[in-house]
């Protein structure tokens, strides 16, 4: 078993799309990134990655490399699931909480669960999203960013030495 956390935060700036876990979201403003800013999404990237010390998302998709530039953050969760995929380990669970302040994302949590779902190839009830609200501290609280923490369990598909017998 391996456990993974990761963060991301980006401001909130208007003319942006506003992303969460693959879902655009209804909002005057979106999050300002290389990518598209999604910051759960690249939560979970940092999480997986960190569980199976491959690295970490800004050293696989540099903001220095102009392919990236507006990207969805959706290739980056492929790119990281066919690694984990390699180094035969599977998601038991994904739980995450998103900061958001102005905008309400409980109406969106069940598509953005689904979205993650079909991208990871895992059940939907592998995967939890709470949107939570800082009450008006710091800058996500003021409404000028959204952040992001997230945790992931990990299993190997490997068997266990000696134990020809368990799956």
């Amino acid at each position: 078993m391996r456990i993974g956390i990761g963060y991301d935060i980006h401001p909130l700036v208007e003319g942006r799309k506003l992303y969460i876990g693959g879902v655009e979201i209804p909002s005057d403003r979106g999050s300002l990134g290389h990518s598209d800013g999604d910051v759960l999404i690249h939560a979970i990237c940092d999480a997986i990655l960190g569980a199976i010390k491959a690295g970490n998302i800004g050293e696989l998709f540099p903001d220095t490399d102009e392919k990236y530039k507006d990207a969805r953050s959706e290739i980056f969760l492929k790119k990281v699931k066919e690694i984990l995929d390699e180094k035969r380990f599977e998601i038991v669970n994904i739980d995450s909480v998103i900061i958001l302040e102005k905008v309400k994302l409980a109406p969106f949590v069940q598509e953005i669960v689904e979205k993650l779902s079909s991208i990871l190839e895992v059940s939907p009830d592998k995967i939890s999203v709470k949107p939570k609200r800082n009450e008006k501290f710091d800058a996500t609280g003021k409404g000028d960013a959204v952040a992001c923490f997230a945790v992931v369990l990990l299993k190997s598909k490997e068997k266990p030495d000696g134990d020809e017998a368990n799956p």
